[in-house]
């Protein structure tokens, strides 16, 4: 299995509910490095799994619908606690539909995994994994 990972970085606010999130209910702050990680079993006939400044760009274009945002106001999260492991999630559903779209380019279309990996501290992180299509 051939992989091709881009990463990138945000920054936002957030407050969780409930109190086992502890102090984290009130507004804090989190900068997460974000890794995409593309999987397929095979490379095109370039010898590419996909076009790397696409998937940056890609990301980058993702990334900025939260970066410098505090995720309570903002409607697509409204009412959820947007844990990293639910970040991961959201990050992956959008560039999993972009490369539906085709907006990777075709090697993005061959793709068949995708891993979105959030990094909180070099101690912690959390990722979301699966199998595209």
């Amino acid at each position: 299995m051939f992989s091709l990972t881009v990463c990138d970085h945000i920054m936002i606010a957030h407050s969780f509910h409930g109190e086992e999130f502890g102090p984290a209910q009130r507004l804090h702050g989190a900068t997460y490095a974000v890794e995409a990680e593309f999987r397929a079993p095979k490379l095109d006939p370039h010898n590419l799994l996909i076009d790397i400044g696409l998937a940056k760009t890609e990301l980058r274009r993702i990334l900025d619908t939260v970066d410098y945002h505090n995720l309570d106001t903002l409607p697509q999260f409204a009412g959820q606690n947007t844990t990293t492991e639910h970040m991961a999630h959201h990050i992956w559903t959008l560039l999993a539909a972009a490369l539906k779209a085709g907006t990777l380019g075709a090697g993005g279309q061959a793709a068949t995994g995708l891993k979105v990996l959030l990094r909180e501290a070099p101690t912690a992180w959390a990722a979301y994994e699966a199998p595209l299509y």
